[in-house]
This record gives structure tokens, C-alpha cells and sequence, in this order.
């Protein structure tokens, strides 16, 4: 080798190792956002602030080769936030191998990739039996002393809604820490007695999907969207009178606490809702000084220490806030919860006794009854007959045309009629338009087996009715045995003193709750159908950008529309009883829970016609005023909660990222997850043959001093049940007394069996469902 070849050797082979570190580099993947817990307890003295910490465990595992001068920037702009009160730890931006590296890094409980959550998409405080006269005089008695805040984490607020109106309130309350986020489109002048708060989140959105288009989307808590304006109003909503959608559920628009303060937190943008923007305002809010926390949002279920969202609302409840969220639109699948944890209250959706009637009438005279919120200027004659066209085959099972989804109809085939469309895949409205692009004229939208007989009200853009699935197999048989199938459409407005009501909505998620069979998920059911609230006036009624009619309230359906009901409720509870605990709330509000609809018949389902199950239902319909004064409830701690944790196997890491700053380790109090103090007790069988089961729970006296309660169980098929013992006796207010209940199988029953728990007084009644499940034997 000559001195030239020699001198070319070493740089050549420099090159070939930067480029193989690049390779490997690149393998090791993009980086990506990871929410990681950690023991805030384990700092190391040598740091006077987390944030310190958190920045120097980022630069220990960085794969940059960097200058150390640089390596502390890197550190610091890697991390998108940093959380201090309802959860410890931070975001942070990490490719997979600096992510491996950090779970082992000291102090570190756990590192959990990023999640993209959902939302979960007037009338109602009547319905529920709080009326002015009623919500007036609670806040009447509590409003001198305590002022009661609802955080709503959403798409942020319209703040020149007449819901949000403060007239009447006094002073923003003096533990107040909360601000008024500025930005475009919203300035301190948007905020007021009402909403004292607002603020947003996006850090962790803009690390993962990129920088917002400012040009298209407001980087303030204006909402555009509409969903958490809408929330927000279901909640605390001041009275609004004459309020409606084209004419449509006219009245007096009230939310539920409607002299409650509103806080909103924007953590849903255009592309979604991320688990670090939600988490950072979860703990915000904490700290901000909310008493009510309202989450319309949920993704896949985890296990509880690796869901986020269940760590940081175990801060806020050991905070004294009470958490509500929605259960998922998933129906009528079982299995399909979200948000299961025992220190949430996970809400599912119901009907009420209102409706919008519409009718398909056929060309063989039979009248199809539907509902919808149509109203616009190209209207069908009802005396007239129009040609119907439905494109699915002969099939049984729906298809693209089927379901009218986008470039899947023949103008050729369609213009001029009455399309059917099979629901699925697609938006409701959103197939109205794909028909009117196509030159149809109206539309029958029909239920499919997975939707059953609930019918949801939409504001189509041509005229369109809903039909259950019934009515759909009906009109779709019609048109494939007459040669000239015709029909018409109509619309009745509004309609009240609907029966049977309320019904489990076909679309709200369903137990039983996987991670846990002896905690009862959902915990309870409120109006989540057909629901009218404030909008806001930048999106429109039906959320299609093509849709340019705008409104001042709008009609939702969503197990997001039922959260925001407890929440409020909730908030008048507090409001009520200052000293009660989260946990004493939901126990108030399951144990006066109602189980019979307006027929006096058990609950139905709508996806089924058939009775409800506490699986469908939780405890029961939301019940306000006698939650107001409940008689007995079930208190639960942070520590009890800690002891349940202790029975679902965490290790001494995994059960840090709950206990934080403490040095708590299991006491083992409990024998079973069942022994948690829950306002419903489910029983889990797991031997065969099956040994008796005891399980635990103590009531605090919140009625009368001077009480005594008796007991009634269900008789079951599969097992006799004692309670000891069968009447407790209270000498005062807010005396404690234990009982215990053994379950003993007679005969193990294939599927699982419901009941009731209930003490009375001869005033209040104190009902806890009672579930009895065997498992197979493995």
C-alpha cells in the first residue's frame, strides 16, 4: 500500500462508521412521545427541583452524540411536559431504544408509549326532576359559602354562548388558582364570572402529528369544533329560554349546575386527543383548584398502572375531585368499556321521553315510524309519491353502496329518488350528503343488527328519516318485491311523554369490566340521546365542512353527552354536602339509582328490545334529588383504594406510580378485589365446586341521627345469600356500622345472575346491584 492509498484509509473508514452509527440509528426508529412515571419520592438529593431530575434521566439515555454543552439542551427540549400534582413525571420525546434505556433508569416506574383518545360523541334537567325551582334552592342554601368548579377537559369553548352567560354570579372564588389562556380568536375579555378558566394543551399533540395550521385551526381555547361546548353547557349551563335547533326541542336550555363555575381545558385538536395534552391538563386543573372533573374522552382499556389517564385521576381524587367519564360508544358489544377504574365514575348513555318523530310512507300504504331533525327549504309533499331505490343486494349483510359511503353511487341510478342507506362505517349525515351530491332527494336511514331499534335524530341536509332495523328490513323487502317501489317522507317535530323511557342506547359501551369482574362497570346510566345544548358558531349543526348552516345549540347522542349530566349533578351535590368525599358522591348517586322505566317495567336495551342488565346499566338511572339526601353511603379512601390495588398482582414499581411520595407497601386488608367498600358488590366465583364467599362493606350514616335500617337480598338461583347483620342501627350522624355478606353456591349457573342489595328505613332506599358470576373451571 503506497503513503497516498494509506492516507485515504483512515477517513474512508471513519465514514463507514458514521454512516453504520446513522443505520443504526435510524433502526432504532423515529422518535416518538412517551409519558413516563416516575417515584417522586426517590429524587436524588443532589436535585432541588423534579424538573432537574427529569432533564438529567432524559440526557443519561440520549443515543445523540452530542457536546456536553449541548447535551443539556437536547435534554431539555426533548421533554414536552413536566407533571407535579394529580401525577408525577413527565413527556418527553425519545426514539425506542433512549425509551428501553429509561424504563431501567433509576426512579422510573413506568414509560408508556402515546395514545390518541376520542371523544365519545333543555330536555334532561326536567327529565331528571330538576327544574329550576329545584336547582335554584340548592345552590340558594350553598352558594354562601362554597362555589362549586367543573374542569372539562374537551375541544375548548364558545364563550359568547348565552349558556355561559354570568348573570347573578358573584365574585370568581377566592381559591381559585386557575387563568385565561389567551390567543387568537380569544382574549381575557372571553373569560367572566362564569368561565373563570381556560387554557390549552398541545405540546404533546404538535410533538407527534406536527406543528397546528394556525391558518384553519385557533391555538386558543376557542372551540371550533363544538363538542366541548356542548359539554360544558350539559354541565353548569346557565338558563337560556326559547332555545332550540330549527325549531326542534324548543325551551328553556339549563344545564345541569347551572350556577356552577366552568373551567375549560382544550386538549382535542383536529387530529385527535393526546394522552400527554390530556394528562397535562388533568393535572393543571388539580392545581387550578376544580372540584368537578367532566372526561368525554376514552381509548383502549390498560391495565391500570399503565392507563395514564387512571393514574392521573387517582392524584385528582386523592385531591377531593370528583372524576366523571364517559364509557364509550362501543355498544352493544360486551367487553367494550373504557375508563374502568374504580376512582372514576364511568357513565353510560340513555334515552329520555322526548323524540322527534318522522315517518317513511310507502307506496302500499305502510307508515314506517322514524325520527329525525330535518328542516329545510327542499321538502317532500306528503301527498305526493316519490320513487325509492335501495343499492345493497340481496345479501343480508350491508356493502359500500349499501351504506351510501362516498363515490359508491350511480347518479344515474339515484337522482330523483328516495335513497336507502344501511348505517355503518360512515356518518349518519354524512350519507345524506353523499346522496344529495348524487342527485337523490331524501333518504331512509336504516338500523342494522348492531344498532337495533335506538334511533338517533340528526340535522340532515336533504330529507331524510331514521328507521330501526325492523322498519329497515321492511322497506328494504318492499323495494326488492314491487316494480315500482315509491315512498314519501314527514316530520311530526317534537314529541314528549315518550314510552317506555329511559332505555340503555344501543351505542353506549358495555361491561362486564375485564380488568375487574368484582367492580360493576359502567357504575350508572343519565340522558345521553337527542341531547340539546350550546354550539359553537364556528362548526356546523352536522360537523360537515361542506354544511355551512350555523347554530346557537345543537342536538348531540354520545356517551360524551351522558358524562357531562353526572358531572353536573355532581357538582350539585357538592355544592349540597361540601364535606363529602368523591367517593361518597358516586355512592349517593348509584345507591339512589333507578332500575324501572316510565312503564314501570325493568330498563330495556335498545339494541335488544329485552330487559337490561347491570352490565348495560351500572346501578341504574341517575336519580338527583334522592341522591340529594341518600339515607346511607359507601365511603372509600385513598388507602382502600391503595388495598384494592394490592389484589390485582402490581408489583412494588408498578403500585408506586399510584402511592407517589409515600412509602406505603400492602397491608393485604383485603382477601378479594370484592372487599373494596363499592356501592355495588359483585360476586366472583372461581372454584368448583365453589367455596362460600364473604365480602365486606361499612355505610356511613348521612340521614338522621337516629336510624335503623333493615335489609332485603335477592333470592338467586345459583346461591344463598346472607347478610350479617340484617339490621343496623344508628345512634348519629355520620356513624360508621359493618356488615358482611356470604355467598354460598347451591347451583352454579352458565351465565351470570343479577340482583339487589338494598337497606331501608322506611324513607330512603339504599340499593346496591348484586352480581353473582362462576367461572368455568380452567
Amino acid at each position: 500500500m503506497d503513503l497516498r492509498s494509506a492516507r485515504w484509509a483512515a477517513p474512508s473508514l471513519c465514514l463507514v462508521l458514521v454512516l453504520l452509527q446513522a443505520s443504526i440509528h435510524a433502526l432504532a426508529g423515529a422518535p416518538k412521545t412517551y409519558i413516563v412515571h416516575m417515584a417522586a419520592s426517590e429524587m436524588p438529593s443532589s436535585f432541588d427541583y423534579h424538573h432537574e431530575w427529569y432533564t438529567s434521566t432524559v440526557k443519561s439515555v440520549s443515543s445523540a452524540q452530542l457536546e456536553p454543552e449541548e447535551e443539556e439542551d437536547d435534554a431539555y427540549t426533548k421533554i414536552v411536559y413536566n407533571y407535579e400534582t394529580a401525577f408525577h413525571g413527565f413527556a418527553a420525546r425519545l426514539d425506542d431504544d433512549e425509551a428501553e434505556r429509561l424504563a431501567e433508569a433509576a426512579g422510573v416506574l413506568a414509560v408508556l408509549p402515546e395514545t390518541v383518545l376520542q371523544l365519545h360523541t333543555t330536555r334532561s334537567p326536567d327529565f331528571l326532576g330538576i327544574g329550576p325551582e329545584i336547582s335554584n334552592s340548592i345552590w340558594a342554601a350553598g352558594l354562601t359559602d362554597h362555589d362549586v368548579v367543573v374542569g372539562v377537559l374537551d375541544t375548548g369553548i364558545w364563550p359568547e354562548s348565552a349558556s355561559f352567560s354570568d348573570k347573578g354570579l358573584g365574585p370568581v372564588p377566592a381559591k381559585w388558582k386557575g387563568l385565561c389562556q389567551t390567543g387568537r380568536g380569544f382574549t381575557t375579555a372571553d373569560c367572566s364570572r362564569k368561565i373563570i378558566g381556560a387554557r390549552i394543551f398541545y405540546n404533546g399533540y404538535e410533538a407527534s402529528a406536527g406543528p397546528i395550521n394556525e391558518t384553519t385551526e385557533l391555538k386558543s381555547p376557542r372551540d371550533q369544533d363544538g363538542h366541548g361546548t356542548h359539554t360544558a353547557a350539559t354541565a353548569a349551563g346557565s338558563p337560556v329560554p326559547d332555545a332550540g335547533l330549527f325549531g326542534y326541542a324548543r325551551g328553556v336550555a339549563r344545564g345541569m349546575a347551572p350556577r356552577a363555575r366552568v373551567a375549560a381545558y382544550k386538549v382535542c385538536w383536529a387530529g385527535g386527543c393526546f394522552s400527554s395534552d390530556i394528562l397535562a391538563a388533568v393535572d393543571r386543573a388539580v392545581a387550578d383548584g376544580v372540584d368537578v372533573l367532566s372526561i368525554s374522552l376514552g381509548g383502549g382499556a390498560s391495565p391500570y398502572y399503565r392507563d395514564s389517564l387512571a393514574v392521573a385521576s387517582f392524584g385528582a381524587m386523592q385531591m377531593g375531585v370528583f372524576i366523571a367519564c364517559s364509557a364509550g360508544n362501543s355498544g352493544p358489544d360486551p367487553l367494550s368499556l373504557t375508563n374502568l377504574s374504580p376512582w372514576m365514575t364511568t357513565v353510560g348513555a340513555s334515552t329520555m321521553d322526548r323524540d322527534f318523530p318522522a315517518t317513511a310512507t310507502l307506496g302500499n300504504g305502510a307508515n314506517l315510524t322514524g325520527v329525525s331533525l330535518y328542516k329545510g327549504r327542499q321538502n317532500l309533499s306528503p301527498r305526493k309519491q316519490y320513487p325509492v331505490v335501495y343499492m345493497g343486494g340481496n345479501s343480508s349483510m350491508p356493502n359500500p353502496r349499501s351504506m351510501c359511503l362516498e363515490g359508491t353511487l350511480d347518479r344515474s341510478t339515484v337522482a330523483g329518488k328516495i335513497v336507502i342507506c344501511d348505517r355503518g362505517i360512515s356518518p349518519r349525515v354524512q350519507k345524506g350528503q353523499v346522496v344529495k351530491e348524487a342527485g337523490g332527494i331524501g333518504m331512509i336511514l336504516a338500523n342494522t343488527a348492531a344498532n337495533g331499534e335506538e334511533l338517533v335524530a340528526d340535522s340532515h341536509l336533504l330529507p331524510a328519516v331514521a328507521v330501526g332495523e325492523t322498519e329497515g328490513i321492511a322497506v328494504k323487502k318492499y323495494t326488492k318485491t314491487v316494480t315500482k317501489p315509491t315512498a314519501t317522507l314527514s316530520f311530526a317535530g317534537t314529541k314528549l311523554g315518550i314510552r317506555p323511557s329511559p332505555v340503555v342506547a344501543a351505542f353506549s359501551s358495555r361491561g362486564p369490566n375485564y380488568l375487574t369482574l368484582e367492580i360493576l362497570k359502567p357504575d350508572l346510566i343519565a340522558p345521553g340521546v337527542n341531547i340539546l345544548a350550546a354550539w359553537s358558531g364556528d362548526a356546523s349543526p352536522s360537523s360537515l365542512a361542506s354544511d355551512r348552516r350555523r347554530v346557537g345549540f345543537n342536538i348531540l347522542s354520545g356517551t360524551s353527552m351522558s358524562c357531562p349530566h353526572v358531572a353536573g349533578v355532581a357538582a350539585l351535590l357538592k355544592a349540597s354536602h361540601p364535606d363529602w368525599s368523591p367517593a361518597q358522591i358516586k355512592s349517593a348517586l348509584m345507591t339512589t339509582a333507578y332500575v324501572h322505566d316510565n312503564t314501570y317495567g325493568l330498563l330495556k336495551d335498545a339494541a335488544t328490545g329485552e330487559a337490561s342488565t347491570p352490565f348495560q346499566h351500572g346501578a341504574g338511572h341517575i336519580h338527583p334529588m334522592r341522591a340529594l339526601s341518600p339515607g346511607l353511603v359507601y365511603d372509600i379512601g385513598q388507602n382502600d383504594y391503595l388495598e384494592f390495588l394490592c389484589t390485582q398482582n402490581l408489583t412494588p414499581t408498578q403500585l408506586k406510580a399510584f402511592t407517589k411520595n409515600s412509602n406505603m407497601t400492602c397491608k393485604n386488608t383485603f382477601s378479594s378485589p370484592g372487599d373494596l367498600n363499592y356501592p355495588a358488590i359483585s360476586a366472583v366465583f372461581t372454584d368448583q365446586p365453589s367455596t362460600p364467599l364473604t365480602v365486606h362493606r361499612t355505610v356511613t350514616n348521612v340521614g338522621p341521627g337516629s336510624s335503623t335500617y333493615h335489609v332485603k337480598v335477592t333470592k338467586f338461583k345459583g346461591a344463598d345469600v346472607v347478610v350479617e347483620p340484617n339490621t343496623l342501627r344508628f345512634s348519629s350522624a355520620n356513624q360508621k356500622l359493618a356488615y358482611k355478606v356470604t355467598l354460598k353456591t347451591k347451583a352454579a349457573q352458565k351465565t351470570p345472575e343479577f340482583g339487589a342489595l338494598s337497606w331501608s328505613d322506611g324513607v330512603h332506599i339504599v340499593r346496591s346491584p348484586l352480581i353473582l358470576t362462576w367461572l368455568p373451571p380452567m
